[in-house]
């Protein structure tokens, strides 16, 4: 079966959970990798109120038969009442990374 990657983004409140979620995840092989991108701020209105915060940005390589998956594991560990969870298509890459990312995932 042809792997179709994709890469989920999550943001977290600090480095602990994005640690944590991280760990997670590629431990249980939900996903062949975790970038973790610090230091980043955003810009929201949450319930009726602007807020300004600084995050970390969870980049995360899996399969898209895996996004269930990761969404709950996600959302078991997250401790947002909504976190931001978003899978975009991987379109290219290149064939090495391609092919460790897709035997990661078996």
């Amino acid at each position: 079966m042809k792997a179709s990657l994709i890469q989920m983004q999550c943001s977290v409140p600090t480095k602990k959970v994005a640690k944590k979620i991280a760990r997670k995840l590629v431990e249980e092989h939900l996903c062949a990798c975790v970038n973790i991108l610090p230091k980043m701020n955003s810009f929201y209105i949450y319930e009726g109120k602007f807020c300004e915060d600084e995050e970390l940005l969870l980049l995360i390589k899996t399969d898209k038969k895996h996004y269930k998956a990761v969404e709950t594991r996600i959302l078991s560990l997250h401790p947002y009442d909504i976190p931001e969870i978003i899978a975009l298509p991987i379109v290219k890459g290149s064939k090495e990374y391609i092919d460790w990312a897709k035997k990661a995932l078996k």
